[in-house]
Order: structure tokens, then sequence, then C-alpha cells
């Protein structure tokens, strides 16, 4: 199924300024281990807002649904092809699927409550959804070089009891802790890794920080960099770089009906 849009399905355009997911946003094991295990034992999985696959289970029949073309051609060769459309129109009939996923994705969407009740139609058993807790992230020590940049993610995040509204029935919430090597190179994965940040590949595949000005991104990469030179980002935060893991923003809903 194909369709055409004047805009975006989402608050990224990714058809226009798509990611390097390859080289810096690969799934991390153990988180994916943790959302396989919340699926359970089922036959058929419909993940939404697919991106170019990560964290799909491949033991069971996936069907994916992501509305930008070039995360779908990102997609590797050994899942299977994503169909074109967005969380609030999916082209299925009621309870088709087992369960269904939405991985990072729910604070794109245009209207949050149409998606999930979609995603409740079209499903018979739980839906996953992983996302990040604005009010934890919002104490990520990145708020103290890049404000703008983390009020920004902040701002996009659904709160955690909007979503457990909405997704209504019996709703499981887990917290995630983040390894220190983790492959997902979302904000939190560099919690002990500052430099990361200097590096324009890194931002390029973490959404929040095109929410903010480019002067605005200028200065805080500058900021960043200076505290890591003179060596007061590590009087402050030296701990995190030996933490074998951090206990942020990561969360976990499973909703059974």
């Amino acid at each position: 199924m194909m369709t055409n849009r004047e805009t975006p399905a989402g608050d990224v355009d990714y058809d226009r300024a798509p990611v390097d997911y390859a080289a810096i946003r690969r799934p991390e094991p153990r988180l994916a281990e943790a959302i396989r295990a919340a699926l359970g034992e089922v036959d058929s999985v419909l993940n939404v807002g697919a991106g170019s696959g990560s964290y799909e289970p491949t033991d069971c029949a996936v069907t994916a649904v992501e509305p930008s073309a070039a995360m779908r051609a990102a997609r590797p060769a050994h899942l299977p092809r994503a169909l074109d459309a967005a969380a609030e129109s999916l082209p299925f009939d009621d309870q088709v699927f087992d369960a269904a996923l939405a991985t990072m994705t729910v604070h794109q969407w245009r209207d949050l409550d149409l998606g999930l009740a979609e995603l409740r139609r079209v499903t018979r058993g739980p839906i996953v959804v992983l996302t990040s807790d604005p009010e934890v992230l919002g104490e990520f020590w990145l708020g103290r070089y890049a404000a703008a940049v983390l009020q920004a993610e902040c701002g996009r995040m659904p709160a955690i009891s909007r979503l457990t509204s909405a997704l209504a029935g019996s709703v499981e919430l887990r917290s995630l802790p983040v390894p220190a090597n983790c492959t997902d190179g979302f904000v939190e994965a560099f919690y002990g890794r500052p430099e990361a940040f200097l590096d324009p590949r890194v931002r390029a595949a973490q959404s929040s920080w095109g929410f903010a000005a480019p002067r605005e991104v200028e200065a805080s990469v500058a900021r960043l960099g200076a505290a890591l030179r003179d060596g007061s980002w590590d009087q402050a935060f030296s701990a995190l770089r030996t933490a074998p893991t951090y206990d942020g923003s990561m969360r976990l809903l499973i909703a059974r009906p």
C-alpha cells in the first residue's frame, strides 16, 4: 500500500533528513531481549512506526508499518518489507494480531490517542510500547550543556500517565537500565561517553538536536567540549564513565486487554 503525503506522518521528516541507523542506532541486544520477553508467546506481531526494523522479533510473523520511505528502504533484507501507513489509520481488520509493538515512536505520532486506539483495535493481546519518561529524561546531565536540546526532547515525549490512560486495560510499567556500551545511540546511551555528543554523526542520529536552532546546537557542543577539556565534566560526572548501567528514563509499557 502506498500513500502520497505532502507532509511527514510524524514530527520528523526522515525522508529529508535520513539517519545513519546502520552505524549509530544499532539495536541493543539487552533491550531487544526485554522487548521480546514482554511480547510473550505470540505467533503474529504488528510493529507500528517500525523504522529500519530495530527490535523486531525474528521468531514470529511480523507485519511492519512505517510511513517514511527512507526508513522503509533502510530495513535489512532479512526483515519483511514494511507497509506505507501511519499509526492513526491502520489498514487491518479488528483483532488480527496477537500482539503489537511500538518502539521509540509514540512521541512522533500526530494523534497519540487515535494511534493507540488503532493499535488496540487490531490487536487481541499485549501492546508493548518502548518510550522515555520525560520527567526523568529532563534530569539527564546533558541539560547542563544543551538545555534547549533536552527541553525539546522532553517536550515531545508523552507523559507516562497519559500513555497508561490511553492504553487502558491492565498496563504494566517496567524500567529498563541502559548498559554502558549500549549500541543503540539514543541520548542516554552515551551517559558515560560524553565525547560522543561532539560527533555530528551521533547528533544527526538523535532527532532531538534537530529541534534546536543551529546556533544553540553549536553553542551547546562548544560548552560540552570546553567542559571535557577543562575537566569540569569529569569533576561532576566521572562516576558515570565506569557505571555498568544507567537507570534513566527508558520505560517499557505492556498493555493487556
